[in-house]
């Protein structure tokens, strides 16, 4: 079973960057599809990014050209780079990956497919 870790978060303004990173210690993630998801105060999750286990991407339209997904298998990590801040960026952020049924039998990713293990979630503010 995965043990998801979020890290990266914080506070920063407007326009500003972050990068928030997804560990699984004790675990190896290569073999799974991860995917970034948020919750705002009072909304339903979103799903804004996954990659697959081959490096495939995709992107919500709430942050296609901003985000951008990337996973480093020799340490273990899969990131999200998120530019351009906004303050309707801010959430809670949480990473998850595919259950392995999916993951051994999809070749990509897909953010409305059955995420069978999740992070703890990490603070994002976008204020000035």
């Amino acid at each position: 079973q995965l043990r998801l870790v979020e890290s990266g978060g914080g506070l920063v303004q407007p326009g500003g960057s972050l990068r928030l990173a997804c560990s699984a210690p004790g675990s190896a993630l290569d073999e799974y599809h991860i995917g970034w998801f948020r919750q705002a105060p009072g909304k339903e999750r979103e799903g804004i990014s996954c990659i697959s286990n081959r490096g495939g991407t995709k992107y919500s339209n709430s942050v296609k050209g901003r985000f951008a997904i990337s996973r480093d298998n020799a340490e273990n990590t899969v990131y999200l780079q998120m530019n351009d801040l906004k303050p309707e960026d801010t959430a809670v952020y949480y990473c998850a990956a595919d259950t392995l049924l999916i993951t051994t039998t999809q070749a990509s990713c897909y953010l409305t497919s059955p995420f069978d293990y999740w992070g703890q979630g990490i603070q994002v503010t976008v204020s000035s």
